[in-house]
């Protein structure tokens, strides 16, 4: 059996540039679900991992690091705009990027 560590890492290290996802997406992906703030642990004590595409719930960035993980999710294509990601929810946390209004 995969522990925690492990499985969420391979769940972080699954995901695509311009994929974002919540942190309680990750644990469920990772086979633990309700697990959210776990892999915010996780990710907090970790180096290598793409945390910039964890996201709050609602679409909210990591308020310590609102600049530095707006500008790398802007470089992969995902509209972030006032500190959320803007785009679609799909259910479980994950987004699909929309386009802004014309």
């Amino acid at each position: 059996m995969v522990g925690f560590s492990e499985a969420v890492r391979a769940a972080l290290l699954a995901l695509r540039p311009g994929e974002v996802v919540s942190y309680g997406e990750v644990a469920a992906r990772a086979g633990h679900p309700g697990a959210a703030r776990a892999v915010g642990s996780l990710l907090a004590s970790s180096r290598g991992l793409p945390w910039w595409r964890v996201v709050r719930a609602d679409g909210r960035l990591i308020a310590s690091h609102t600049v530095e993980q707006a500008r790398r999710l802007v470089a992969e294509g995902v509209a972030v705009d006032n500190g959320r990601v803007r785009g679609r929810r799909l259910g479980a946390g994950i987004y699909e990027e929309q386009p802004a209004p014309s």
